[in-house]
């Protein structure tokens, strides 16, 4: 039997430890609310970095960044994946708009397309898969497109199946490379409310700012080629460019924990237009079975770029254009263009 004062010293211990428990609480409650963010050094506008090709038009009452090339009734609609841009497509559109109109857009939170932040915006939020899918279809309403055929690339796959389920009379085709149909959900939906509180909505975009902003950034660039050492410095710069844009970092994170009300993988079963699947056997993001699940399932014809990684259209931007050009041929001889 414990003496009294052993219980004593005992219920001692107990209340400093709940008192230590209840500070670390409150620390971690009050600290990040008051953690000095600076701003971003030399922030820009989206404006300030369009180029002789840039175009912009309002979709759901935002600012489009997008670029276009050729002329003619076929209109083949390029969706970059997460911390790309229309820089991405930058060989896919020329020899693309040999054979079709040929445009790439600006997601929300990405490129030099407006970047609203929390309560800055009318309607849907813009940075939820599904209204950027909806947005598609607006920028092809605002650009006078009847049908499109949509490319997307890993989250930009996501977002085409959504807009072609959502959509059918208005996609005549898609091709998803790498898509990131199964494992593309971002964030899990229980983290979502924890991450929207307003300690990690201040210290989350300073986070991503360390991590994007400096050298794991370009590490993550790089990692997505089968060999790394092929991504050259010009590359990285171009990837990089659209993070000296005031807010990214807060956009960014509204895009993380964004609503999903639609899930890509029941979209599938929506889909009704012809599909191409594109996918590298050496895919670090998207794993190559993934991309063999998806064409599986839409029935859609599958084209293996081997020894190429999570970007097929950049590490072998020829082959792409022809597997592109062989898939617009088949939907033409349909009549489906």
């Amino acid at each position: 039997m414990d003496s009294p004062g052993t219980h004593s010293r005992r219920s001692r211990a107990l209340r400093i430890i709940a008192w230590v428990l209840v500070g670390l609480l409150v620390a971690l409650l009050f600290i990040p609310l008051v953690w000095p963010v600076p701003e971003i050094p030399d922030a820009v506008e989206p404006a300030d970095l369009a180029g002789p090709e840039s175009r912009f038009v309002e979709v759901g009452g935002l600012d489009y960044h997008y670029v276009r090339a050729g002329d003619d009734p076929c209109t083949v609609i390029f969706l970059h994946g997460f911390g790309a841009s229309v820089f991405s497509w930058r060989e896919t559109i020329p020899d693309a708009a040999a054979r079709c109109t040929a445009i790439a857009l600006d997601r929300p939170a990405f490129g030099l397309t407006e970047r609203p932040l929390r309560g800055e915006w009318d309607g849907p939020n813009p940075y939820s898969p599904t209204t950027q899918a909806d947005h598609t279809i607006e920028l092809m309403d605002a650009l006078g497109i009847d049908q499109a055929v949509l490319v997307g690339h890993s989250a930009g796959g996501a977002i085409a199946v959504l807009a072609a389920a959502r959509h059918p009379d208005r996609v005549s085709g898609l091709v998803l490379e790498a898509p990131a149909i199964y494992r593309g959900g971002g964030t899990p939906r229980l983290l979502r409310p924890l991450l929207a509180t307003p300690q990690a909505r201040r210290i989350g975009p300073l986070l991503l700012r360390r991590t994007l902003g400096g050298d794991s950034g370009a590490d993550l660039v790089r990692a997505a080629w089968a060999d790394p050492s092929a991504v050259t410095d010009d590359v990285i710069e171009g990837y990089r460019a659209p993070l000296a844009i005031r807010d990214w970092d807060r956009a960014l994170w509204e895009l993380t924990i964004a609503p999903r009300p639609d899930d890509p993988v029941d979209a599938l079963d929506a889909v009704e237009c012809p599909v191409l699947v594109v996918a590298g056997t050496e895919d670090r993001a998207v794993p190559y079975d993934d991309s063999v699940r998806v064409a599986e399932a839409l029935g859609a014809r599958l084209a293996t770029f081997e020894e190429t990684g999570h970007i097929p259209h950049e590490e072998r931007p020829e082959r792409f254009a022809t597997e592109l050009y062989r898939f617009l041929d088949d939907l033409d001889e349909r009549g489906l263009l």
